[in-house]
Formats: C-alpha cells, sequence, structure tokens
C-alpha cells in the first residue's frame, strides 16, 4: 500500500482542541512533521517507533529553504510508503502554508488529505470571551494578515476598504507591524476609541488579554510586555469580554504545576490540573515496574479462591494482580467466594474492567482505615487474607491485621524505579528559574525520588502539595515543607487543595 500525506491542524495551544480525525491521523503516524508551537502532548500521540521532526519556523531562518524541505521530506516519505502527518499550528487552510503544501503534493502525485483545526482566532475569541459576532453589534468578521509575503509584488489588504468594513475585524501575525497597521487604520478613518483587544497564546494557561480602544492598544500592548504568537481584535464584541470571559478566571489559571506520577499514569491529574486552568509539566519520578520475581505474585493470583479477602492498596495493585492471573492462564473466576476491599475510589474503578466491585471501600483512604475497617466488620482471627502490593509498602494493614489473629500474604505485586528517560536537566532548570508555582506529590515513592534526583532545596520555591498524610509525613522526614495536603486523599482532592491555595476558598466545598 502506498504512502499518504495528512494536513493535521493541531489547534492553538490546548491539545483538547485537537478532532479527533487529527488524533487518529497522528496515531497512525510513521513521520510526523511539526511545527514549533505544537503541544508536546500531541506528539505523543504518535506510534513509539514514529520519527518525530520539528520544522517550524524560527527566527533566522529563510522561509523559502525551509518550506522546500519540508514539502521534499513528506514527498520522499509517502513515496517510500510512509503515512506522513504535517501537524500545523491552527487551521492548515488560514494563513498558513497548508495550501501551498497541499499544491506540492498535488504536483508530485501523492495522496493527501487536509484535517481541519481550530483556529487560533477562533480559540482567541471564545477563551478570552470575546464573540466574534453578536446580534446586536456584529454581523460580519474580517480576517485579515499582518504579515504579508514580501515575495507580492503589490500588498492585499486595503486598509482605506478594512476601514469601513462594519463588524469585528481579526488580525492575525500583526504584533511585529501593530504600531503601522494602527497607524493606517487611524489615518483611513477608523475610530480611535473602536474597542480592541489582543490575546496572546490563545487557549493556553500562559493566555494573556489586554484591552483598550485602538488609539491606546499600541502602548498597552507595549506595557504589558505583549508578543507573538497574538490574535488582535477590533469592534465592538471586545466590550463583551467582561461577562463572557470564564478562561482566565479558572482557579489555576497560569499556574504550572510538576506532575510526578508515572508517565502511564500522569494523564489523570494532568487533565484535572488543565480543567482548572493550570499547565501540566511532566517530571515522572517513577517507573511502574514488574516484581524482581513475579512467581508469587502469579501463584496467589490463580489460587485465588483459598483466601477470605483480597486488599488491594492502589490501582497498581489492581492491574498488576490481574495481569499476572492472565498472564498465568486464569480468569477472575478464580476469585470465587473472595470479597474485596479497595483502599480509595481511584482503586475501586480500576477493578471495574474486569466486571468486579469491591465489597468494601474504607471512607479514609490510608492503611490504617483499611486495616480497621476489616477489625470492625468481624473477626480476623484464621481469616486468611491476600495483600498485593508494592515493594516498597508499609506493612501497617499486614501487621495490624495479623496483631488480630489473620494469616496474611502480603506479596509484591510491583516496583517503582527511577524513570530511566527523566528529563533532570529540562526540570531542574525550569525549577531553578522559578517557572514552577506547585509540585504535586500522589506517594511518598514519587516524593523520595524526586528529591533523589533534585534534591530538598529544589522544592524551597514552590507550593508543595502531597495526596495524604503518608506522602506528608514522607516529605516531614525528607525535610520538605507541605503546604497543600488532599482531602479526601484522592486525586480529585489533590486538585481541589491546591485551587483553594492559590485563592479559590470555594474549591474545597465544591
Amino acid at each position: 500500500m502506498g504512502g499518504k500525506v495528512f494536513l493535521v491542524g493541531a489547534g492553538p495551544g490546548d491539545p483538547g482542541l485537537v478532532t479527533l480525525r487529527g488524533a487518529r491521523a497522528i496515531g497512525r503516524a510513521d513521520l510526523l512533521l511539526h511545527d514549533a508551537l505544537s503541544h508536546p502532548s500531541l506528539l505523543d500521540l504518535s506510534p513509539p517507533g514514529a520519527e518525530r521532526i520539528d520544522v517550524g519556523k524560527h527566527a533566522g531562518e529563510v522561509d523559502g529553504v525551509v518550506q522546500g524541505e519540508i514539502e521534499a521530506r513528506m514527498i520522499a516519505a509517502a513515496r517510500a510508503g510512509k503515512t506522513v502527518v504535517r501537524l500545523k499550528g491552527g487551521d492548515p487552510y488560514l494563513f498558513g502554508r497548508g495550501s501551498e503544501e497541499a499544491e506540492a503534493l498535488w504536483a508530485a502525485g501523492v495522496p493527501f488529505e487536509v484535517i481541519p483545526g481550530v483556529s487560533s482566532p477562533v480559540a482567541a475569541a471564545a477563551y478570552a470571551g470575546l464573540p466574534f459576532t453578536h446580534r446586536e453589534v456584529a454581523s460580519i468578521v474580517t480576517y485579515v494578515t499582518g504579515h504579508e509575503s514580501a515575495d507580492k509584488p503589490e500588498r492585499l489588504v486595503d486598509f482605506h476598504l478594512l476601514a469601513r468594513v462594519p463588524g469585528t475585524i481579526v488580525i492575525l501575525m500583526g504584533m511585529r507591524h501593530l504600531a503601522s497597521i494602527v497607524d493606517e487604520l487611524l489615518a483611513s478613518g477608523k475610530p480611535a476609541t473602536t474597542p480592541t483587544a489582543i490575546v496572546q497564546w490563545a487557549s493556553r494557561p500562559d493566555q494573556r488579554t489586554v484591552t483598550g480602544t485602538l488609539g491606546e492598544i499600541v502602548e498597552k500592548s507595549r506595557t504589558a510586555g505583549m508578543g507573538s504568537p497574538a490574535v488582535v481584535i477590533l469592534g465592538d464584541v471586545v466590550r463583551h469580554r467582561d461577562h463572557l470571559r470564564w478562561f482566565d478566571r479558572r482557579p489555576l489559571f497560569g499556574r504550572r504545576v510538576l506532575v510526578t506520577r508515572a508517565r502511564e499514569q500522569a494523564g489523570t491529574l494532568a487533565e484535572a490540573l488543565w480543567d482548572e486552568g493550570a499547565e501540566p509539566v511532566l517530571a515522572p519520578t517513577i517507573e511502574i515496574d514488574e516484581p524482581a520475581d513475579p512467581a508469587p505474585l502469579r501463584a496467589a493470583a490463580l489460587g485465588a479462591d483459598r483466601y477470605d479477602w483480597i486488599v488491594f492498596t492502589s490501582a497498581n495493585a489492581v492491574r498488576r494482580f490481574f495481569d499476572a492471573l492472565i498472564t498465568a492462564g486464569g480468569d477472575v473466576r478464580r476469585l470465587g467466594r473472595v470479597r474485596i476491599l479497595a483502599i480509595g475510589p481511584a482503586t475501586a474503578e480500576a477493578l471495574h474492567p474486569f466486571g468486579l466491585r469491591p465489597d468494601l471501600v474504607p471512607a479514609e483512604h490510608r492503611g490504617e482505615a483499611a486495616a480497621q475497617v476489616l477489625l470492625d466488620l468481624e473477626p480476623m482471627a484464621g481469616k486468611r487474607i491476600l495483600l498485593p502490593r508494592a515493594e516498597a509498602a508499609r506493612e501497617v494493614i499486614a501487621e495490624r491485621l495479623r496483631a488480630a489473629g489473620a494469616i496474611v500474604e502480603s506479596v509484591v505485586a510491583y516496583r517503582t524505579v527511577m524513570p530511566a528517560d527523566a528529563d533532570k536537566a529540562t526540570i531542574g532548570a525550569r525549577l531553578a528559574a522559578g517557572e514552577i508555582d506547585a509540585a504535586a506529590f500522589t506517594s511518598s515513592s514519587t516524593l523520595r525520588n524526586f528529591v533523589e534526583m533534585f534534591g530538598a532545596a529544589a522544592l524551597a520555591r514552590v507550593v508543595v502539595a502531597s495526596i495524604g498524610p503518608v506522602t506528608t509525613q514522607t516529605a516531614r522526614d525528607l525535610g520538605v515543607e507541605v503546604q497543600v495536603e488532599a482531602n479526601p486523599y484522592t486525586v480529585e482532592g489533590l486538585v481541589r487543595a491546591l485551587a483553594a491555595h492559590f485563592g479559590d476558598p470555594d474549591a474545597l466545598s465544591g
């Protein structure tokens, strides 16, 4: 089967705005050519073996040479039978080179498909509370480029005509020439009182918005230090921002939070932080690995029906237990009459794919509470209990139940190890530069490894957030001060506690 090129709109910055079809195309890519502004998490959608190349335009490069290289690379890869994704910021066909790339593919006889994306002006309007149209003030929207090609024999933007167009005017790529653009609009008769807004980094947690009149917007932009990429929006719709803005009112807006969970588990916390306005910065300090000797876990899983209770203390323990059971040739029928305790809602949810629900979930999500709820339920003397756990887990559950006469088999289900691909230099530099506002720790192991990698002093300038008392105690033992502790001890509780700390007290009651 021959190769094909997909020109995919990456959207403006928020990775959640890529289309489903665009995400599917990225997931099939053999070669991914992406712009400099493509969100890194979109690159992670490509297969592990895909070649990823940054072909974004950077200062000092000659556009024509770079563009020709991009087109030649796409054509060569497609002719070699590869699936190529050209991931373009915003939408491929709005003031970009998408049409030129499509023309080059057509001329070369290479099959291609164009997958639209959310354009930066559309995102800027929605995320900054600036409706393009409004039945009372605007029924026309005009898009204009503020950066016409120098190769054109004559300029196509007629500012005299533009100044007289009613409705909303949207200027893209205009920050470098903002002063001259404003001067031409004013000279062409556009009123200096025209409401104007500039939105930089639309849809990202570092989005910035400046509003004013056309006559004062240049000075306001300079004072605020606004730069590219940005969208300039003119018209009466700007007056609606005060009551339509929502994105920059979220409790964690603009905050950067380190997510230290294992990479395969970081998604839940990262998504929750993003939803509250923060920028999650992935800095995994652990990887989940197999036990050094998997035989005991497999034997325990195959013999699960001989236990009275299985106590799962984490979602990892659930997944590793059932992986071992299936690998050993068994299935859920091996559990027979056994009852299940899950230490928290996330652990309980991890059972659902296997068609199981826990018999008990303690109100307090920690080992002491798990042991106590069993002791309160029935006499433990003679009860056989299986405890799949992390290699370095506390033994509090086993110790308390054994003291009550239970027969507890504590089996290592997984190990937490230092990640092999940890980007220590980048994360360390961002911490040292004060670019990180908070660090979220969801277990003692993430915290211990962080301190081993960066030192406790690296956390002196950030808000340290702990998922619960056990992790908080580990922090104290390591000389780290915790400012935020989740309650309940869940990812949701952790994010709500961070939101409350950074200025939204209602987050804890929401």
